[in-house]
């Protein structure tokens, strides 16, 4: 059900604003009813936002919205939140999406909340390339899932999700015979040229996490490849992924010690990451991760936080503004989708993700 808010909503990207209080309808000050200023909130609070335009106001329209995942995910077999509809500088309409995951924090919502806004306001970064490798994303399903998964969207890189869940695993050795056999299926099916990368949400201790990776990059060589591109938060400390960095010759991404903390700048001095994936929404929008990749220096890889096609849109925005750099984005979530907010679900085809009109139906 569409819910069209009687107020007013003003969106700031000033640095300094904090927070996302809303003040009551008809308080001291307020010139229209139910002013919101979100600002920068997470640790690295970045002056760089300041190219963002400045305060206006727009109606806006909210539209909670279910979505069914056509395989479980991390857990999860739905995502929920909001579309918010605004308008854009050139007066059409601009779609955001807000979608938290259940256990964030105020602070981390927030950040989301900006992200949504910023989406909604049609402030969303201008492009330098048409379309995006992306990397097709593999969950926990059997291995030969796995391989007719890679294979149907015609990706040249493969994200397989490995580790099990986090600190609960009853079974590690399985789970990782599972992720062995799994990872040799699709660097199988990915053939001579492919690029397989893993992902284990930061399941591993720093004592499993070498062994783990040496039996990993063995079963991708046995699938027909040079190894891994790369092994995304094998373990969940920031301390830890540096100590492993320096074991290993395998690099190493950063995404749950950036996201979660919206710290990157502790990454930065531990010497944590080769590469930094950033997700937009948790980061606070795509100016807040375009200002990162430009202050660090290290290789970017965008990627979605499993949103429908809306807040996939405004990841696929941060990752065109991007120049290529040789690395697949992990854009291609959109093929776990069973239903969507939009008619046409944002998928790879070829490998290459595209921007389109977005048809919301949520």
């Amino acid at each position: 059900m569409a819910c069209r808010s009687p107020d007013w909503f003003a969106v700031s990207g000033q640095e300094g604003a904090r927070g996302g209080k809303r003040r009551p309808a008809g308080a001291s000050g307020d010139s229209q009813a139910g002013l919101v200023q979100p600002g920068w909130a997470g640790a690295y609070r970045l002056r760089e936002a300041a190219t963002l335009r400045p305060l206006y106001a727009v109606p806006m329209e909210f539209r909670p919205f279910s979505v069914t995942l056509s395989k479980r995910f991390r857990g999860l077999t739905e995502r929920t939140g909001v579309l918010i509809r605004g308008t854009g500088p050139d007066g059409e309409d601009a779609w955001g999406e807000y979608s938290p995951f259940a256990d964030y924090n105020a602070e981390q919502r927030n950040r989301w909340w900006m992200a949504a806004m910023e989406a909604a306001t049609g402030r969303l970064p201008v492009a330098v390339r048409h379309f995006v490798e992306t990397a097709a994303i593999i969950p926990d399903i059997s291995p030969d899932a796995a391989a007719a998964f890679v294979r149907e969207f015609g990706c040249r890189t493969a994200k397989v999700k490995v580790g099990g869940p986090r600190g609960a695993d009853p079974d590690s050795r399985a789970t990782l015979r599972a992720d062995v056999e799994r990872v040799e299926a699709v660097a199988s099916a990915l053939g001579p040229g492919g690029r397989l990368r893993v992902d284990a949400n930061g399941s591993w201790t720093l004592a499993e996490a070498g062994a783990a990776i040496k039996a990993i990059e063995a079963a991708a060589r046995a699938g027909g490849l040079a190894g891994i591109e790369y092994v995304e938060q094998p373990c969940a400390s920031i301390g830890d992924l540096a100590a492993l960095r320096r074991r290993i010759g395998v690099p190493i991404a950063a995404d749950e010690s950036l996201r979660l903390t919206g710290d990157v700048d502790a990454v930065l001095r531990a010497e944590a990451a080769d590469i930094l994936v950033l997700k937009p929404s948790p980061l606070g929008g795509a100016h807040a991760c375009l200002a990162i990749a430009e202050r660090t220096g290290l290789p970017i890889v965008i990627s979605s936080a499993m949103e429908s096609s809306v807040g996939l849109a405004s990841a696929l925005a941060t990752a065109l503004a991007l120049p290529d750099a040789g690395l697949a984005h992990g854009l291609g979530t959109g093929t776990l989708l069973a239903t969507d907010t939009v008619a046409d679900t944002l998928v790879p085809v070829d490998g290459r993700l595209t921007p389109k009109a977005l048809s919301v139906t949520a």
